[in-house]
């Protein structure tokens, strides 16, 4: 991970998914000042897990490329998953 300073382009970019950068944007672009730095934070975060999780995936895929199991307990999450994305998608945030 990179540890260039973090601004609203280089969240936009990390976040990867267009409608989830505009997603950003737009809430940005809206808040008041003196909730500024509260929304930067978040979304911040959000972009640091998102790419945490990219290279942690990158990991696993070279693993398997190599046909070596990945360190670790893995648990499948499957079914957590689909019930938090439920969860979100019926307060409309997806």
């Amino acid at each position: 991970m990179s540890d260039a300073p973090w601004t609203i382009e280089r969240i936009s970019e990390a976040l990867g998914d267009p409608a989830l950068a505009q997603r950003f944007l737009d809430e940005i672009n809206r808040v008041p000042a003196s909730e500024l730095l509260t929304v930067f934070a978040k979304w911040e975060r959000i972009a640091k897990d998102t790419l945490a999780a990219l290279e942690r995936a990158d990991e696993v895929i070279a693993y398997e490329a190599r046909g070596e199991e990945p360190p670790g307990e893995w648990i499948d999450g499957t079914d957590r998953v689909r019930e938090e994305a439920d969860r979100i998608r019926a307060r409309g945030a997806a």
